[in-house]
């Protein structure tokens, strides 16, 4: 039952496209897996965006993998620059980490953390990202990324093509940020 989920979400068209679908079929049918999808605290609620992610993982719960639920307590401080028009407004960290608490509990109507087998889980990047050292950042994670390649991602060729717009710093490095996840 396990690999019947990707037929099963296709079946859906909820998904538009796979990197080596045969592999991942296989993965799936060796055995339960664990699956992730991650939420930016952008406001105090999910928004309906967020509703196919979470119906996907439980119908992966379901399938009998495990789901964890990111949730983006470091990232929601950058702000993700991808479909906007501008810079994001920066929100405060109490803010930010009070739409964490309620995200996380707004996950539970989807997925179930109490299965004895496959039970859900929440993470928030802020654990694993508050500590770090903007120097080893740099040097540790900044020199695998190349620019030319980030300034190819849509997000980024969006903002740089509009007069006067532009992209922050802040904002570009998101996906390196994102990519600690």
């Amino acid at each position: 039952m396990s690999a019947v989920i990707l037929d099963d979400l296709q079946s859906r068209q909820l998904i538009a496209q796979l990197t080596a679908e045969d592999a991942l079929q296989a993965h799936l049918a060796s055995g339960p897996q664990t699956v992730y999808s991650g939420f930016d605290p952008t406001a105090d609620s999910l928004h309906i965006g967020s509703l196919v992610p979470l119906l996907a993982l439980r119908r992966f719960q379901l399938a009998g993998h495990s789901p964890i639920i990111l949730v983006g307590g470091a990232t929601g401080l950058i702000g993700d620059p991808s479909f906007k028009a501008e810079e994001r407004k920066l929100n405060g960290a109490d803010t930010v980490a009070q739409w964490v608490d309620r995200i996380q509990r707004q996950t539970a109507q989807f997925v179930d953390f109490e299965a004895s087998a496959n039970s859900a889980k929440v993470v928030n990047n802020l654990d694993w990202t508050a500590g770090i050292d903007l120097l080893d950042f740099l040097r540790d994670t900044g020199k695998h990324f190349s620019v030319n390649n980030m300034i190819q991602k849509e997000s980024v060729k969006q903002r740089l093509a509009r007069d006067g717009a532009g992209i922050s710093f802040t904002e570009f490095t998101y996906m390196i940020l994102q990519s600690y996840d």
